[in-house]
């Protein structure tokens, strides 16, 4: 899928500049450039999707940890009652952010 669109785009960029320069060798360093930009582009999102998956398991080894607590006993030092207010001003938000959803 990404070769793909990779391949869709560098073409498209090499033809947009062809027929704007009429220049072979303009057209040839545009798209090496493009080349260039989209793997650095993807390089850095695989990267970020590394130190994000870091993030979610540094925080499940938290609510794991928490959740060993409550077995025992102990309560968590940010441990708060959930009331019908804070309930339906949540309920309001998730909502909210599912009408913005596609």
């Amino acid at each position: 899928m990404f070769c793909r669109v990779l391949g869709l785009v560098l073409c498209s960029t090499a033809l947009t500049v062809y027929f704007a320069s009429h220049s072979i060798g303009t057209v040839v360093v545009t798209t090496l450039a493009c080349s260039l930009l989209l793997q650095l582009a993807y390089f850095g999102s695989v990267l970020f999707l590394i130190w994000r998956s870091g993030f979610a398991r540094e925080a499940g080894q938290r609510a794991e940890h928490f959740g060993s607590c409550e077995d025992v006993g102990c309560q968590s030092p940010d441990h708060y009652e959930v009331t019908s207010d804070s309930a339906d001003s949540l309920q309001n938000h998730m909502l909210a952010i599912s009408l913005l959803l596609p």
